[in-house]
């Protein structure tokens, strides 16, 4: 075997609490993206329930509340922490270098993720971690604590005033309008994904992903979206620097309380946010959608960090570390295993596949993911690693950062 580059991380390196997180991350984001896979993400654009099941709403309503937005946000957070570990370490044995070298490591993530949008599906958060990385390596990366913990700040508040300019600016003519759009791209998307071929899915994909980005209310959208990942990658960057992994053991008693304080935010602000969303389903913005979505940020970020804390406590434990062995395997090849999701999900739903589009609701649809990951993922993971040190698109990202 090769050895490792500046670049690489090989096992003797590697923090296995991280490792675990990240494969709870991967479970998490296969929920939330499993409606995604299998409908249009422009359905219930009139506020009507795509379905209609008392089992089908409360799988969905317990989705929403629990895992909506923490696990994607769990990642950015893992990306921050493994920015400041990794180029620190680089800047450490090749100084001259490690900035272009980080720089070209980003280009290849967001190949990755253009390609991933584009030819596969539209969900891809990879790019926007290569968007989010290029900005912290070539303008925050010195940028002091205080100025990380103002940005952070200004994140958070961020929902809100986008929320309270929406009531000023969006008219029931816009809200109208936007609704017909949508609308109409459920019908193209429908047809595209649910009966179409592999070439109808490309050309779908590129239509959606030039709305999301070249449309200005959907680019508006688009950017809230970039604003909270930036957030926790933010706290990421701080977390890493101030070695906030390393020191886990002496943190305890801190990481104990927190996980409880951000417990009781998140399923509180949970609560409220379910609760506000659906009583006003209505299309178009209004005050109290404004504080359902300050509730729906404050419970992303503090059901994300409840997650991470408790995962953090029971590593610490023998027999917990035998069990949570599985996640880490997973964990470790998170870029394979994401993409693999993708894979495993159009074939199932796409219409060029079997054809499942349309026909698995937020229930089924909980138990598929839960499959998925545990029954494939997790046995290919640990199959792959007793042979291999990293994932088979690991090491691509590796090599085309790195050469050799």
């Amino acid at each position: 075997m090769a050895t490792p580059t500046v670049g690489s991380l090989p096992m003797s390196e590697r923090i296995a609490t991280l490792d675990i997180i990240r494969g709870f991350a991967l479970l998490g984001i296969l929920i939330m993206n499993m409606p995604g896979f299998s409908s249009s993400f422009f359905a219930e654009a009139d506020g009507s329930h795509q379905w209609t099941g008392q089992l089908d709403q409360v799988a969905e309503a317990i989705r929403d509340m629990l895992f909506s937005g923490k696990f994607n946000s769990m990642f950015s957070l893992l990306f921050g922490i493994g920015f400041t570990i990794q180029f620190a370490r680089m800047e450490q044995r090749d100084p001259a270098n490690a900035t272009r070298l980080y720089l070209r490591r980003l280009l290849v993530l967001a190949v990755f993720g253009i390609v991933h949008a584009v030819v596969f599906w539209t969900g891809d958060v990879l790019h926007v971690y290569a968007l989010l990385g290029l900005v912290l390596v070539l303008g925050l990366r010195r940028v002091s604590d205080r100025g990380i913990v103002a940005l952070i700040v200004a994140c958070l508040v961020y929902p809100a005033l986008s929320g309270a300019l929406r009531v000023m600016v969006i008219t029931k003519d816009i809200v109208a309008e936007r609704v017909r759009i949508a609308q109409a791209f459920e019908i193209s998307n429908n047809a595209a994904y649910g009966q179409g071929s592999f070439a109808d899915t490309v050309l779908e994909n590129a239509r959606v992903m030039a709305f999301f980005y070249g449309d200005p209310i959907s680019l508006w959208n688009t950017f809230g979206w970039y604003v909270m990942m930036a957030m926790t990658l933010l706290i990421g960057v701080l977390a890493g620097r101030r070695r906030w992994v390393q020191r886990i053991p002496e943190l305890l008693p801190q990481i104990r309380r927190l996980a409880w304080w951000a417990l009781a935010i998140g399923l509180v602000c949970g609560a409220a946010f379910t609760l506000i969303f659906e009583i006003n389903r209505a299309p178009g913005p209004s005050p109290i959608k404004v504080l359902g979505s300050v509730c729906f940020n404050l419970s992303r970020l503090s059901m994300m960090i409840c997650y991470v804390l408790v995962i953090v406590q029971l590593a610490q434990h023998a027999t917990w570390q035998r069990w949570l062995a599985t996640l880490a395997a997973a964990g470790r090849m998170p870029l394979t295993n994401y993409l693999l999701e993708t894979a495993i999900c159009i074939t199932l739903f796409n219409g060029w596949g079997l054809g499942l589009w349309m026909k698995v609701g937020p229930a089924l649809g909980l138990l598929l993911s839960f499959a998925i990951f545990f029954v494939v993922l997790v046995p290919w993971s640990l199959w792959w690693l007793k042979r291999h040190e990293r994932g088979p698109l690991e090491a691509l990202w590796a090599r085309a950062t790195y050469g050799g």
